[in-house]
């Protein structure tokens, strides 16, 4: 069995004593970390925790896929599922890396596996920030990451979006000299927009020596941006990110991983523990050797999501120009409100950022669930 206490002594130098008591007790509790996801995140932000929905509800509150996993993702769920009682009877953990590493072209030392996306974000957050060596974000940003630094006693730093609503990465870099970790959402959450690979690239040209980028891609396949592989296969320090909850429509299923040099992914072992579920293994495996399922996906929530914005534009509504599958809605008011009012309507869009309190979110459902939002939002707002 791992030793808890030698693990905290490695992982927490620079803070306090109460800092490290606590760390070592949430490290006994077998990384119980209270720590939140996408889903977590709206439910608190609602007040809807464990309150079921409506059946006939319209859910566009999570970034969650409607199209659901691909046909055979279900097929492959379908196979392994009786072979359930064990954690990997047929090698499917490496069969899975092995077709990660052919998809995205690196080496399997340089890929951690997980259950989401949402686990390798804290364990990052954990592993490289401290209450001397800060989180630095953008302003809004996705609250996760911070969540996690605030439970370790790390600092976060929040710098607001440029005008464009990219990263401000100079703003960033000057921020704090002794930052642990750049954190950095493209497309961002929550406002589905694209900072450039010339703007990461400048971020681990001029961070502190010691920091690293935390660059979450979990909606890049929404969009044509490039992907962070090729600063990876450099030996940059940068981790990323990826999930198959967003495109891949597996959000309840749990799968996704982490990218970057070894000696990184190393220092974030110490954070959690757990095997994968073989279901969510096996329907991400057979998802990534269909080889046109992106695209398509991509091509259809693009559709649906310029629909809504030509009915936004026509009704003189104003909203942030994603490329993702979510955009922030302007409301004249505060957000919080017109979710309520929305919810009442049977609505459920997501949630506000303090950053923009007039500002909701709202994700990109099927044509026929975004054309109750705009039936619903135009009642709201009359």
């Amino acid at each position: 069995m791992t030793n808890v206490k030698s693990i905290t002594e490695k992982v927490v130098r620079g803070y306090s004593r109460r800092n490290f008591g606590k760390i070592s007790s949430l490290l006994s509790a077998g990384a119980a970390l209270p720590f939140y996801n996408e889903f977590a995140l709206a439910q608190f932000a609602t007040g809807r925790m464990g309150v079921p929905m409506p059946p006939d509800a319209v859910r566009i509150s999570s970034n969650e896929n409607p199209l659901g996993p691909c046909k055979e993702a279900l097929e492959a769920i379908s196979k392994v599922a009786p072979g359930g009682g064990r954690y990997s009877p047929n090698n499917e953990q490496g069969i899975f890396m092995k077709t990660v590493s052919e998809v995205e072209g690196l080496k399997s030392d340089y890929i951690a596996l997980y259950a989401g996306s949402s686990d390798p974000l804290h364990r990052t957050v954990c592993a490289f920030t401290s209450p001397t060596k800060s989180l630095v974000m953008g302003d809004p940003g996705y609250e996760a990451g911070a969540r996690a630094a605030e439970v370790i006693g790390s600092k976060v730093i929040r710098v607001p979006l440029r005008k464009d609503y990219s990263h401000d990465v100079k703003a960033m870099i000057a921020a704090d000299p002794k930052a642990g970790c750049f954190y950095i959402c493209n497309p961002n959450n929550p406002t589905g927009t694209l900072t450039s690979m010339a703007d990461i690239e400048y971020i681990l040209a001029n961070k502190p020596k010691d920091s690293i980028l935390l660059l979450d891609e979990a909606y890049i396949h929404f969009s044509d941006a490039p992907m962070g592989n090729a600063l990876v296969a450099a030996g940059k320090d940068v981790i990323i990110l990826r999930t198959f909850s967003k495109a891949y429509g597996m959000a309840g299923i749990r799968a996704g991983l982490a990218l970057g040099k070894p000696e990184l992914l190393e220092q974030m072992r110490p954070w959690g523990a757990g095997m994968l579920p073989i279901t969510g293994i096996a329907a991400a495996t057979a998802s990534l050797k269909v080889k046109t399922l992106v695209a398509e996906r991509r091509a259809i929530n693009a559709k649906v999501r310029e629909d809504v914005f030509n009915f936004l534009e026509q009704k003189k509504f104003t909203y942030v120009p994603s490329v993702s599958n979510k955009f922030m809605l302007y409301c004249g008011k505060p957000g919080g409100e017109v979710a309520k009012a929305m919810a009442k309507e049977k609505i459920f869009i997501g949630r506000v950022w303090p950053a923009w309190p007039n500002h909701v979110r709202v994700s990109v459902g099927t044509m026929d669930e975004m054309a109750k939002f705009k039936t619903a939002l135009a009642k709201v707002m009359a």
